[in-house]
């Protein structure tokens, strides 16, 4: 069994206790951190506009990119070692749900965290990225809350029935 392990800062733990609870033992488990391309670019793109592309040893996107990466593995060397057992780390950059996506192609299962509004159950748990993740995942999912559920209390009221 492959499992995907979709890592995001803050959430991440609950999707290693996930994989150690419910992946047999004996499973091909990949941590997966996304850098997306938006913060470096940025930066690049201010660089070059405000100052010219006369020193690129000043550009702040090249600082940011390194200093995503060194954040991105030091998030993995956490994971693994909170895992407990063999794993692949992966690292990739681009457009994060899909990138996410296609590191499931081929996987029998895809972890990964709720990251929208924790405060109550529906559809507003799910940011933009995993809502993504979630409709076009070409395996199984397993969609996990990063700290205990809210109560069954906190389900949005159902929309009035019109009347007929």
């Amino acid at each position: 069994m492959r499992v995907i392990a979709w890592l995001v800062e803050g959430t991440w733990p609950a999707c290693v206790d996930a994989v150690r609870t419910h992946a047999p033992h004996a499973s091909e488990v990949v941590l997966l951190h996304v850098t997306g391309p938006d913060v470096p670019g940025v930066a690049h793109g201010a660089y070059a506009g405000l100052l010219g592309r006369g020193h690129p040893e000043r550009d702040p996107g090249s600082r940011l990119e390194a200093l995503g990466g060194t954040s991105a593995a030091e998030l993995l060397d956490a994971a693994a070692q909170r895992l407990g057992r063999p794993c692949t780390r992966e690292e990739r950059t681009g457009r994060v749900e899909r990138e996410v996506v296609a590191a499931a192609d081929g996987a029998d299962l895809l972890v990964l965290a709720r990251d929208g509004d924790r405060s109550r159950l529906g559809p507003h748990s799910l940011g933009p990225a995993v809502r993504f993740a979630v409709d076009h995942a070409p395996c199984p999912v397993l969609l996990v809350w990063p700290e205990p559920a809210p109560p069954l209390g906190t389900i949005p009221p159902p929309p009035p029935h019109p009347h007929h």
